[in-house]
């Protein structure tokens, strides 16, 4: 600690000789001819002879990792747009005074640079510098080993640092933003509108989960942050706009690992006069259409596997039970389906269980249990307990299942997308089962929601809507092994 109190002593004094200097150190613009990327990717196959010839001047800026030689001519590397480019100053071509200012800079400051491009001896692209600007002093020197800044703690919690140090850090919000982009223009290409609708709201909805709470002053009501936009979102479909979509972010008031923040983002959407069978097709051409633009190819690394979306497996939540069974002989359908052999099913693979649980919780524990962690390449899971599914339409000629899928790649949830159940008396029923569940002690449950039910009550077409994890895709098509390395600020507890 007193090493690094004495280091910033150093740079506030530095700070107050640039003053004395007559520099601002803090200027309010610096005009760009290119950034450091631009100069790099417009510059970097131009010979050294190419360059003599043309006197490229150019003017860029950007943050001094390195330093070397404080004589009268030394080197620097400056970083800029996750590019670098080297700087060379010599107190005879910048002049002394600029040259006495560049003997001020440290590793972290930010700097203007006006000069001509050429090549050293060693064929590295360099800025033969005739100017040098402070655009802002780094007060604060870097982390020891910054260059690969691998603590977890900071990288977290100054993703800043994060971004500086570490380049395949920044291109994984590159390529965030371009799988972003690329669903946009898949759904709109379709007729998807992209809507927005509120993350306050009088009831938590749309979702299964436990919410945060606010209230608001002015209004005098307790407010929540969305755990899912799916009722609004619905409400549109009842209004006329058939084909709906939005990236939003949510609020779920659960814990944190790996897999889970909580605030997160989702792609949600609803298509009308369609089913989840629908949605599922429609889900593997979206995403090899993703996977193709964002990575070049339909295969990608994901913690030690190959996850190939060229196919993509299909089981009922029945069907995936008895595929991945490893206790002797797989249990039979009429087993699974009974609540009192399901108990014993689970007693048999070792599974602690509430004996209150109904028969759809207690198949969704063994499902867990047996089958998720096989799931690494795309597979849907479709036809859940309908007890399970308090907001989707069930199966015809089985009402113990509703027509809902869950696609897992890489052992977990990916996407989750029903029929929508739009008969607003079967609702209102579905939604005092949860309120009684919720009176049991289900914190999760959902609440009873009559503005919802109202607008059900003037028709709503057949639908189907699912809901994409954005966070957890780009864990995928990163290979990164947990939620906080794909979500630029992630939730951390307090430093104690």
């Amino acid at each position: 600690m007193g090493d690094k109190t004495e280091l910033i002593e150093q740079r506030s004094e530095k700070l107050e000789e640039i003053r004395q200097l007559g520099h601002d150190p803090y200027p309010h613009k610096y005009e760009l001819s290119h950034t450091v990327a631009e100069l790099v990717h417009e510059f970097s196959k131009r010979s050294g002879q190419e360059l003599e010839q043309e006197e490229v001047s150019v003017q860029t800026a950007g943050r001094l990792v390195n330093l070397r030689g404080h004589g009268k001519a030394g080197f620097a590397d400056l970083q800029g747009s996750g590019e670098r480019i080297q700087i060379y100053v010599r107190q005879d071509r910048v002049g002394q005074e600029n040259h006495q200012l560049f003997r001020l800079f440290d590793i972290g400051d930010i700097i203007g640079c006006r000069g001509t491009l050429f090549r050293t001896k060693t064929d590295e692209l360099t800025i033969k510098a005739e100017q040098l600007v402070l655009l802002a002093k780094g007060l604060l020197p870097l982390p020891e080993k910054w260059h690969g800044l691998s603590d977890v703690e900071i990288r977290y919690r100054q993703r800043y640092l994060d971004l500086m140090a570490n380049r395949e850090i920044r291109d994984i919000f590159i390529r965030r933003s371009r799988i972003i982009s690329e669903i946009r223009d898949f759904l709109e290409s379709r007729g998807y509108l992209e809507v927005e609708t509120p993350m306050m709201q009088p009831l938590a909805g749309g979702a299964t989960a436990r919410p945060f709470k606010t209230f608001h002053e002015a209004l005098g009501i307790p407010l929540f942050l969305r755990i899912a936009p799916e009722l609004y979102l619905k409400r549109l479909i009842v209004g006329g706009f058939d084909r709906v979509y939005e990236i939003n972010r949510s609020f779920r008031n659960e814990g944190i690992s790996t897999q889970h923040n909580p605030e997160f983002t989702m792609l949600e959407f609803y298509q009308a006069y369609s089913d989840y069978q629908d949605l599922m097709s429609l889900t593997e051409v979206m995403l090899q259409k993703v996977v193709q633009a964002v990575t070049g190819g339909l295969e990608v690394p994901f913690n030690g596997n190959s996850i190939d979306f060229n196919e993509f497996a299909r089981y009922s939540m029945i069907e995936a039970i008895q595929e991945f069974w490893k206790e002797g002989s797989a249990p039979s359908t009429e087993d699974l389906c009974r609540h009192d052999r399901l108990g014993a099913l689970l007693e048999k693979v070792g599974l602690d269980f509430k004996a209150d649980l109904n028969w759809g919780k207690l198949l969704e524990l063994l499902f867990e249990h047996v089958v998720e962690e096989h799931l690494i390449q795309p597979t849907f899971i479709y036809d859940f307990p309908t007890e399970l599914s308090p907001l989707s339409k069930t199966r015809d000629e089985d009402p113990r299942f509703a027509e809902r899928f869950e696609l897992f790649i890489g052992g977990f949830e990916i996407a989750n997308a029903y029929s929508e159940l739009n008969d607003p008396e079967e609702q209102r029923k579905r939604f005092k089962e949860q309120v009684e569940a919720r009176a049991r002690g289900d914190s999760e449950a959902h609440e009873m929601d009559e503005d919802y039910l109202k607008a059900l009550q003037y028709g709503m077409p057949p639908t189907a809507g699912e809901g994409i994890g954005i966070d957890r895709l780009t864990m995928v098509l990163t290979d990164s092994d947990s939620i906080r390395e794909v979500i630029l600020f992630p939730h951390l507890r307090p430093k104690s």
